[in-house]
């Protein structure tokens, strides 16, 4: 169920399109175009349970390889004190 308002920071949320980013190991997958309803003020993105599930299932290919990744431009750095 989506709230009515941002848990954080009780913003208004909005219907919209978000990218869902995470780490795997030594990669970053990219989810791009996901529907999402956003915050209009921080930005959080919260999905409905049918989106999530439509995460698992990629993400669920992406462990067993039946996916194919595009590879993009990135870099990486740590921020040292």
């Amino acid at each position: 169920m989506i709230p009515e308002k941002c848990s954080l920071c009780k913003g208004a949320l909005h219907e919209g399109k978000t990218e869902f980013l995470v780490r795997v190991q030594n990669e970053v997958i990219v989810v791009r175009d996901v529907p999402a309803y956003i915050c209009d003020r921080c930005g959080e993105a919260y999905f409905t349970a049918e989106t999530s599930r439509r995460i698992d299932v990629i993400m669920d290919g992406v462990h067993r390889g039946t996916i194919c990744l595009h590879p993009l431009a990135a870099g990486e750095i740590t921020l040292a004190e």
